[in-house]
């Protein structure tokens, strides 16, 4: 099988920062949703685009604690999200929409690690419906916004975690539910 990956030969690695990668790149005009956009990469991620000029918009659980923190950033609105929550993705997705704003830039970036077993309202368990089937149905509800944009890009953020851990399709009373489990004697190599 031939492998259609080909290097990019890019001036960057693993040891660039948002700032450099960023430095000649002008969004001005251009609309993001970063979730996940209020810690840890997704933060970085949200302050390079905003300073880049792009209007962004940071959905999340807490909007209060996004609030504070992008207080001074204007270029950033925060919205109410639960990823784990349908109906919750419904209305983001249906306010955004009615802004008529096109969505060019979508980073798929919220996760949760490790939470004790608990479940949506679909009964999946919070990690899978979080990480996976909540971006999911995001990035279809969106669409319409996507193609709006002419070109538009969505990014899905990853870890090599998941690499230590496997999905566990339970058949219970006839519905497959995942859960995913993590080895704890894993060791990558």
């Amino acid at each position: 099988m031939k492998n259609l990956q080909q290097p990019i030969n890019s001036p960057f690695n693993f040891h660039s920062t948002a700032k450099q990668i960023m430095k000649k790149i002008d969004l001005t005009g251009k609309y993001a949703i970063v979730t996940g956009g209020y810690s840890g990469i997704g933060l970085v991620t949200s302050l390079a685009l905003a300073h880049a000029g792009a209007q962004v918009t940071v959905p999340a659980r807490h909007p209060d604690t996004a609030r504070e923190l992008f207080a001074n950033e204007p270029n950033i609105t925060v919205a109410t999200l639960d990823l784990m929550d349908p109906h919750s993705i419904d209305q983001f997705a249906d306010n955004y929409l009615a802004s008529g704003h096109p969505l060019h830039i979508l980073i798929n970036s919220a996760g949760i690690m490790f939470p004790p077993l608990r479940r949506d309202s679909r009964r999946y368990e919070s990690q899978f419906s979080t990480n996976h089937l909540g971006h999911f149905q995001l990035t279809l509800r969106l669409y319409p916004a996507l193609q709006k944009a002419h070109g538009a890009r969505v990014i899905a953020v990853s870890s090599r975690a998941q690499r230590m851990g496997s999905i566990q399709w339970m058949i219970s009373t006839g519905n497959i539910r995942p859960m995913i489990r993590i080895s704890p004697t894993h060791n990558p190599k």
